[in-house]
This record gives structure tokens, sequence and C-alpha cells, in this order.
């Protein structure tokens, strides 16, 4: 029987982006370092697109609190004398330098230099040894045998700072308690790592002294030795923190005699058409270039409307950021005047949408990863969002509860705890419940992990 034919008709809505919004999306998820970066890809690969210099400002003008992150206070510093320091070395320079003060046989020194390039950032090698010795002999060809090449790990493990080379944390807080000095304390904690390892990471300090045999003291002192050593030998070396924690604010907010005011961080260049190309395409407008090869009208059209989409895209982008974040202060503006960080309301990303009339993903790659600044320091937005909790139908707005105030109710009573007996998230809502505020165990765990609060049993103490 031959197949049958049929045609039938269905009516689809579907919602596509054009290439401008697109565009325009993946221009505002960026932040302001990469959207500088995007606008130097543009002005090389555009030649309609240039630069606007405009006139210097004066660095007066500009407050210090606009380009850093305050974190601690001038009294944190008011006992050290400060001088230029000197020029740092990284974790692989140094561990060379050391290399090179030991006598070493050549292949032993050629495997060393080896394993002192694999070591992560850490300081930790995480290849296994006879992985590396084929690595050597296919990569650079160095012909170590397995003995060699344990011998010159060892030789890497006796630099300093100690703990480089180590293969495992456990391996790494063993080498730092052998370059200690001998005493009953760091035998003791030798006996711990070694034999007890596990329970030291649980905090099962009674298995501890059950299995070893010790007294309460011994151990506690032990431990303490161990919880005093470095984990993460290798980030402390030319680790480049400073640099690192450099934030530039995508958007920067003033108090001024109690007037707020929200503005775009100004180190973003202003460009503007190539005038040789406005002139091209108005003379293309006016027909006096029609007798030109028609693709070369081709490419400078092309050219010139790329560069004036990127412009109005550019405006939008910082249209977007301005209404946001006048949205946010408007329903945060209490805590802008007070810098009380209990004074923030509960705000959703719909409750910027109601105000602004965007979409919801539109205020969500607006807030994702930009920073402001205020004359306090620097605060990512969505450090302003914040949930409501226990939130009924007709209650004061002054009298829901906020995530923050859960979460520094919780690192309040954490903080006065008897570290011997550390509260459970059970204990700490019932604490919390005397306290007035209804919350489940569930939300209790919840903001304590949010914190990087561990659970009762490890933050227990001898």
């Amino acid at each position: 029987m031959p197949p049958q034919q049929s045609l039938s008709l269905d009516q689809r809505l579907s919602l596509r982006l054009s290439a401008q919004q697109l565009r325009f999306v993946k221009l505002l998820e960026l932040n302001t370092p990469e959207i500088e970066e995007a606008i130097e890809r543009e002005l090389d690969d555009n030649p309609a697109l240039e630069r606007v210099d405009p006139a210097p400002e004066p660095q007066d003008d500009i407050p210090a609190y606009r380009f850093n992150a305050r974190n601690s206070s001038p009294d944190d510093f008011a006992d050290y004398d400060f001088s230029p320091p000197d020029a740092e070395e990284s974790l692989y320079e140094m561990l060379l330098r050391q290399l090179n003060e030991k006598d070493l046989p050549a292949k032993e020194r050629q495997a060393a230099e080896y394993i002192v390039g694999s070591l992560d950032s850490n300081g930790y090698l995480r290849r296994p040894l006879p992985s590396l010795v084929n690595d050597m002999a296919f990569g650079p060809g160095i012909e170590v045998s397995q003995q060699e090449a344990e011998q010159a790990l060892k030789a890497v493990q006796s630099l300093e700072p100690y703990g480089v080379g180590a293969t495992s944390l456990q391996e790494c807080l063993r080498l730092q308690l052998g370059h200690l000095q001998p005493s009953h304390t760091r035998d003791v904690a030798l006996e711990i790592i070694d034999r007890q390892f596990e329970a030291f990471s649980m905090k099962h300090t009674h298995r501890i002294i059950s299995g070893l045999k010790l007294s309460k003291e011994e151990v506690r002192d032990a431990i303490d030795l161990i919880v005093s050593l470095n984990p993460k030998p290798g980030a402390s070396v030319g680790s480049g923190s400073e640099a690192s924690n450099v934030i530039i604010p995508d958007l920067i907010i003033d108090n001024e005699n109690g007037h707020l005011t929200v503005s775009t961080n100004s180190g973003l260049p202003e460009l503007a058409i190539e005038q040789s190309f406005a002139e091209a395409v108005a003379a293309m407008e006016n027909g006096a270039s029609r007798r030109k090869a028609r693709k070369g009208m081709e490419f400078v059209t092309s050219r010139y409307n790329d560069a004036r989409d990127f412009i109005r895209i550019l405006r939008q982008r910082r249209d977007t950021l301005l209404s946001v974040m006048t949205a946010i202060m408007k329903i945060q503006e209490e805590y802008f005047r007070t810098e009380d960080v209990y004074r923030l309301k509960p705000m959703m990303i719909k409750d910027i949408a109601s105000l602004t009339g965007l979409d919801f993903s539109v205020i969500s790659r607006a807030t994702n990863n930009k920073y402001v600044a205020t004359p306090w320091g620097v605060f990512p937005l969505r450090f302003f969002f914040s949930d409501s909790i226990g939130e009924e139908e007709g209650e004061d707005s002054s009298d829901i509860l906020t995530n923050r105030k859960i979460e520094a109710e919780i690192a309040a009573l954490v903080e006065q705890e008897d570290k011997k007996h550390p509260l459970s998230d059970e204990k700490i809502r019932s604490l919390m419940e005397e306290r007035g505020y209804d919350v489940s165990r569930r939300t209790v765990a919840k903001y304590r992990d949010r914190q990087g609060i561990p659970v009762a049993r490890l933050r227990k103490e001898m």
C-alpha cells in the first residue's frame, strides 16, 4: 500500500533576539575591566570607531574611596612602619634559588627543577612521581630513575617554605612538623598526623585520646601546634594578594549633604564615529559617490553601522546600570544614609523590575559581578538583595526580617557559645525562638553555612 501524504498547518509563536539585542545582552554581562577590554578590541577591529580624548580631570577631585575597598581601619596599622616593598619573588623563583645553593648530582638537579615547575600555586605536587618520570623522559628528555626522582623530591621538600612538594595535606603537615625543633608536643603531633589523621580532621578528640592513650592536655597542645601550621605553604609566596584584591567599581554613589547621587565609573573611554567614515556615509546618502565601487561602499557602510550600533549599545548599557542602581538606592535609601547593614530591606529582582520596567533577565545580568563604590566601601550589587523571613499578609514592613538579621543573630550566638560544647543547629533555633525569631532548623543550617560557619562538631575545642 503506497504511503499516504498529508499537509498540516501549525501556528506557532516564538521570540527571537536580534543581533543587536544579543550584543547588548553580552555587553551588559561584562563588568568594568571586561567592558574596557571589549572596547579596546572593538577599536582595534573597526576603523570607523575612534576614541575621544576628554580634557584631563584633576586627580584631587576624585575621592580615593571610589577606587579602593576598605576592609580595615587605620588603627589596624597604627604600630607598623610602612616602607616600599621589595620586588616579590614567585614561588618558582624562590625554590629554584634555593636549589642552586644545594650540591646535587646533575640528574637529580634537573629532576628537582622539573618537580618545582610541576607544583601548583599552593606548593602541592598533584601528579604521581612515576608519571613525572615519564613526563621528563618524553618531554625535555631528562632520563632519571625512580630512585633519582625520589631523591630529587626529597630535595624539593627540604626547601622553604616547609611543606612544599607534598602530595597531600597529611604529608604537608608532617613535613612542617619534621622541620620543627624536637619536643614532646611535636612528637605527639606527628603521632596524630600519622595514626589519627582522620579523627583529627573530624575533630574527634576523644578518639585521639583513647587511640593514642594520651592525656587531654597532651592532645590539646599537639592539636594547637598542628592548627598553627600552614596548609597551603606555597600560597604565601609571591601571591600578589594586594593586586588581586583590587576591585574597579562599575557604579559610584555619593552622599553630598544628604543628597544621594549615582553615576557610572568615568574611566571608560568616550567613543565617536571616525570623521572620514562619517563624511563618506554622508556623501553616499547625498548620491555624490555612486560612481565608486559597490564593494567599497558596502565596506564603509558596514563599518559605519557597526560603530554606530556599538556606541548606542554602550549608552544603553550605561542607562540600564544607572536605572537598576537608582532603583536599588531608592529601596535601600535608609541603608545608604545610615551605613547600617541592619537597615537593609527585603529586596528581590522583582522589586527592581517593578520600578524600572526592565525584564528579570536584564536585571540579573546588570547586577551579576558588578560593584558599586560608596563613601564607606565597595560592595557587589547582589549585596543589597535579601530575602524576607516570616513575612505575613498585612505585616508591618518594619517588622519583616531579612536574612541579614538572621545571619547576624546566628553569628552572634556562635561567637558567644562555649567552644567546648558548641551549639547545634537545633539549639541555635531554640535560642533564636526565645529572641523572637521564628525560623526552622533548616533555615538556621542554611544561613550558618552561607557564612562559612562549620557544624557544631567541627567548632568544638578541647
